[in-house]
């Protein structure tokens, strides 16, 4: 038998482009004669469709699409489609939809099988939308007994060192149902790691069970989500012997004769060069910027470029997503900044080839000084007039953005998000914050990669001690812990869970330190709930993934 993996870009909510798009593959395929071609978790609808799940229109658009799917199925009539969707789930009492993955074949509907596991950690809110399998089952076609399973259910595999968070295991009870073959149909959003995770779990259980299995995952943007694809199959021993790339849809086809053989000298993958963890966080990046564009309906951005790391990397980014003519950069010096932030930005954009304009704000901020000084009396200056200036540059931006239909891009770190080093209204303006979820180290990191082959960011800019320049010789270093305790205490408070106390004894961090840091990060939730989407590329990013309470004392 030959199946076809088809690793697809969906949008979510566009049901008919995403349906137009897997008839348009359908006949680029034709002439290789697949028996069976998969596609991803929720394909039709895209993935995460949310509340649109709970508009009876758009579920009526749904049923359509499935049924004009199996006419589009009567000219492919030796391909079955398997592929993601939802149905309607009949039973008196529940969600009103399942999860599923539906078996279609010249023109009929052969096989339905219902998600089993629903997550609801992290960015996953599944059982407030679905109704969770009732049964198992094999299902017999060409020889083999297809044990079709969804994402997440495949993931309930404590010998993988994961949480076990269900009862049951659908993979295991496959197997015990006498399948031949599993197939998984994925959603599998990306971060840092999880495609080694991915690959160990669903090893794990193909080795055990001693069955080959093919994972067909998402790829593409979706908010804040970014989806690697890396589909797989792996033979009967959990071996991997093919694998589409990262971050690019692709469609290949392997034939069932490979998956009980073991891996040859050469395994045939799609993806012969793995890539380093920098690549595939800038891949990741730029993906995630693309997609959030072009299916919001924006094709150019424009950055505020203060000359710090922050900026230089967002829109370094921002020209591999969308290219050069699409992007504009603006400095907006005050009394404070120094000479060479307006040159780094400068350079910057130079090496980068965008438009670049500067607007000194100097006379807006002494403007505001005048207009305020009658109510603000003989108070002494402080953060307020601070502020002021990250206030004037984010209007400034955002009046460029509105003129001309651009859409402004945030340049804040993870590190300041967390603890609040940022301006409401001011440098938080934009509609996406595509750096947000990215530790100040991993800035570092992740420009240095971007000047692997020539110099796109100034090396002054990459050396110089942070500042946000909106007082007398500022430092960020002023205000808070060095980068890398911050760093390294966020991470442990913010992603992996670990309260102070034990921070400060595993760690040895001074528990002054380690109080101040995790006061502010509870102290300003209320910044975040009001801070554009940022691009999740962490196992814990603030936003859908992390939902905590403002008005909260604990």
């Amino acid at each position: 038998m030959k199946i076809t993996l088809a690793q697809l870009n969906p949008t979510v909510g566009d049901v008919t482009g995403n349906l137009d798009k897997l008839s348009s593959r359908l006949k680029e395929v034709a002439s290789e004669k697949p028996d069976l071609m998969i596609l991803p978790e929720l394909y039709l609808t895209g993935y995460p469709p949310r509340d649109l799940l709970d508009d009876d229109a758009f579920i009526r658009a749904c049923d359509a699409a499935l049924t004009e799917l199996q006419k589009i199925s009567l000219d492919f009539p030796e391909i079955a489609i398997l592929t993601g969707t939802v149905s309607r789930c009949r039973l008196e009492h529940g969600k009103k939809l399942h999860n599923s993955a539906i078996l279609i074949e010249n023109g009929r509907t052969l096989f339905r099988q219902d998600k089993t596991l629903l997550p609801a950690y992290d960015v996953f809110d599944e059982n407030r939308y679905f109704e969770p399998a009732k049964e198992v089952r094999v299902y017999p076609f060409r020889g083999e007994l297809l044990g079709i399973s969804i994402c997440e259910d495949a993931w309930n595999e404590a010998g993988a060192k994961l949480p076990h968070l269900y009862a049951q295991n659908p993979i295991q009870q496959l197997s015990r149902a006498g399948a031949t073959l599993l197939i998984n149909l994925s959603a599998s959003p990306y971060y840092l790691g999880k495609e080694e995770l991915r690959f160990a779990t669903l090893a794990h259980q193909s080795k055990q069970l001693g069955l080959p299995l093919v994972m067909v995952n998402q790829v593409g943007g979706n908010d804040e989500l970014i989806f690697d694809g890396c589909s797989l199959v792996l033979n009967n021993q959990g071996e991997k012997i093919a694998q589409a790339p990262p971050f690019v849809e692709k469609i290949f086809s392997i034939d069932s004769k490979q998956f009980k053989l073991s891996t040859p000298a050469k395994p045939a993958f799609i993806d012969q060069s793995p890539q380093d963890p920098m690549a595939q966080l800038e891949s990741a990046l730029v993906l995630g910027i693309r997609d959030y564009f072009e299916k919001c309906g924006f094709s150019e951005t424009v950055i505020g470029l203060s000359g710090g790391i922050d900026s230089a990397l967002t829109c370094a980014l921002a020209v591999k997503a969308l290219g050069p003519e699409r992007v504009w950069g603006i400095t907006m010096p005050s009394p404070y900044s120094s000479g060479g932030s307006v040159d780094d930005s400068r350079n910057l954009a130079d090496n980068l080839g965008i438009r670049f304009d500067n607007i000194p704000i100097s006379n807006l901020y002494q403007s505001y000084l005048e207009t305020l000084q009658p109510i603000f009396a003989e108070r002494p200056m402080d953060l307020t007039e601070e502020n002021i200036q990250a206030r004037i540059r984010g209007n400034l931006l955002m009046s460029v953005a509105n003129k001309f239909n651009r859409l402004l891009l945030t340049t804040g770190n993870k590190s300041e998000l967390a603890v609040g080093y940022c301006t409401l209204y001011g440098d938080m303006s934009g509609g996406l914050a595509p750096i947000s979820d990215l530790p100040k180290g991993l800035v570092y990191k992740l420009a240095r990669h971007c000047n692997r082959k020539s110099i796109i960011i100034p090396e002054s800019t990459l050396t110089k001690e942070p500042s946000a320049e909106l007082r007398p010789d500022q430092k960020d270093q002023d205000s808070l812990p060095p980068y890398d305790i911050l760093d390294r205490i966020l991470e442990l408070y913010i992603d992996e869970g670990v309260d102070g106390a034990t921070i400060v004894v595993r760690e040895g961090f001074p528990k002054a330190t380690v109080d101040w840091i995790i006061t502010a990060v509870k102290r300003n939730e209320y910044k975040r709930r009001q801070a554009p989407p940022g691009l999740k590329v962490t196992s814990k990013a603030f936003g859908c993934g992390r939902r905590m309470p403002i008005a909260a004392r604990y």
